[in-house]
């Protein structure tokens, strides 16, 4: 039931953003009495900040596998970025909620980014990156996801331009451009989905 509330929101949400989610279209969406709702969130604000955290959460563990499977940072970084980006073309509606939403929880000491601050902090150590502060670094990165999901909602964004926003976040960690470009188009395996969870939930497959 619980996953049954948060995949409604998410769909909503992404139909129309979480300003206009209420608790009257949850319910009906998810066909569940009001007291059903309430027996699992105390308010809508509640709900969509779940989803938005057990989203991402979905995101950044599936990527990671892959990532996780190169040395180099830059490419740890530019693999994470095109991954996550990729959100947009395999899931419509998960990508639409964090367009409207944001990614959650960027200002504080976020788990969520826990993986992106682990390769940037190691690129640095390594001379990879230059020298800068970790949370503008986090913030080039993910600024390059977010973009990116907002332009791949749409049917005129160019093809690669996940790998096309991965490349300007490695020049703007401080990577030579034709080093950037090489690293941002390399082959890049396939993420997988949990069996379970809301990205599953949201595939079309799933008929979400």
């Amino acid at each position: 039931m619980r996953s049954r509330l948060l995949g409604t929101a998410l769909q909503l949400v992404a139909e129309r953003g979480p300003a206009a989610l209420s608790i009257d279209d949850v319910i009906a969406g998810a066909e569940v009495s009001r007291g059903t709702f309430y027996k699992y969130f105390l308010s809508p604000e509640v709900l969509v900040r779940e989803v938005a955290f057990g989203l991402a959460t979905d995101l950044v563990q599936l990527a990671d596998l892959v990532v996780r499977l190169r040395d180099d940072p830059a490419e740890r970084v530019a693999c994470g970025i095109r991954l996550v980006s990729r959100l947009a073309l395999h899931h419509p509606a998960a990508a639409g909620f964090l367009a409207q939403l944001g990614w959650p929880d960027m200002e504080g000491d976020d788990v969520l980014l826990a993986y992106v601050r682990r390769d940037v902090q190691e690129g640095i150590k390594r001379g990879r990156f230059r020298e800068m502060p970790v949370s503008l670094a986090l913030n080039m990165v993910m600024g390059a996801v977010m973009g990116a999901i907002h332009c791949m909602l749409r049917p005129a964004c160019a093809a690669d331009f996940a790998e096309m926003s991965a490349a300007a976040a490695l020049r703007a960690l401080g990577l030579p451009a034709r080093t950037a470009e090489a690293v941002a188009f390399k082959p890049l395996e396939p993420m997988t989905d949990f069996p379970e969870g809301l990205l599953s939930a949201t595939s079309p497959s799933a008929g979400g």
